[in-house]
């Protein structure tokens, strides 16, 4: 296929979380063949349980943005940054690399009801999802025997998926630990703006900002209508507070795919581009069909 014709969205099933994880071990071990991958299976299987509903003490989850394909999103586009640093000399060790990616599995966790809270659903923990998922990952170190400085350090990278995070404010132990923040970081906003589903979830997004009592949104179409200006925000935070670590991308993609592109950015302009078209004089439901969202909506009758 001529590297032109390749987009994201061809390389990996996103919907089928197997194969994301496949995707990340391929790229750990083009990095580290004999990487060790038993601890980072045994998260990821007990992240997946916890979505699920099969994790002891907690709800599965009722968030359908913030589900579990969210976190798939943003734990490949991580893989994918420090494998293309590993590529232009910037090595992380295994453990940093591995608790990069396991704060990955974690970052929205705090999402997650326990099975004593049957008010609402984890949209109403939006303000407080990061203390929360840090919450969580403090009690799973624990419970799993796992170092604590390994803990300090995986929460100080999950701080940064803060939107309103001062990343210059945080404490790192290391440079490394904060170049996996500011990845973890950029993979959060990389990861869902690139999705191909990525318009039709922010229809579940408004929703979840309602419950959560998040002024500013009026509606679908209003979230819809300042999602540009989130675009505009997004690239801002990128060069200005996390390095602009996505340059990181084009190397990865260059060495696993032969294809020497940012495909994220291109996602994501195409996205863009789109969104542009729909609020055109178009009714947005008309035109967002893709995952079955509008569907769902109906169905609920919202």
């Amino acid at each position: 296929m001529p590297e032109n014709d390749i987009h994201m969205a061809d390389l990996v099933n996103m919907a089928d979380p197997r194969a994301v994880m496949n995707e990340v071990k391929i790229l750990v071990r083009l990095m580290v063949p004999d990487f060790p991958m038993f601890r980072l299976d045994r998260v990821y299987h007990d992240v997946a349980d916890l979505y699920g509903g099969r994790y002891p003490g907690f709800r599965a989850y009722n968030t359908e943005y913030h589900d579990l394909r969210h976190t798939m999103d943003g734990i490949l586009a991580i893989a994918r940054m420090v494998h293309g640093a590993w590529g232009l000399g910037r090595r992380l060790s295994l453990r940093d690399m591995e608790l990069a990616l396991i704060a990955t599995l974690m970052h929205d966790t705090g999402y997650i009801q326990s099975v004593d809270d049957n008010r609402g659903t984890g949209a109403k923990y939006t303000l407080s999802h990061v203390q929360r998922s840090i919450d969580f990952m403090r009690s799973y170190f624990s419970e799993n025997r796992m170092d604590e400085e390994e803990f300090q350090d995986a929460a100080a990278m999950l701080r940064c998926t803060g939107l309103g995070t001062d990343i210059g404010s945080l404490e790192f132990s290391g440079p490394d630990i904060g170049l996996c923040g500011k990845m973890l970081g950029a993979a959060d906003i990389l990861g869902q703006m690139a999705d191909r589903t990525y318009l039709e979830k922010l229809l579940f997004l408004y929703y979840e900002f309602k419950e959560a009592g998040i002024s500013g949104y009026d509606s679908e179409r209003d979230l819809l209508e300042k999602t540009l200006g989130f675009y505009d925000m997004t690239k801002k935070r990128l060069a200005r507070d996390l390095d602009q670590v996505d340059q990181y991308l084009k190397p990865s993609f260059a060495e696993r795919y032969g294809v020497a592109r940012n495909l994220y950015e291109e996602a994501i302009e195409k996205n863009i581009a789109y969104l542009r078209h729909v609020l055109e004089n178009h009714d947005h439901r008309d035109l967002l069909r893709r995952g079955g969202v509008v569907n769902k909506l109906d169905k609920k009758g919202l």
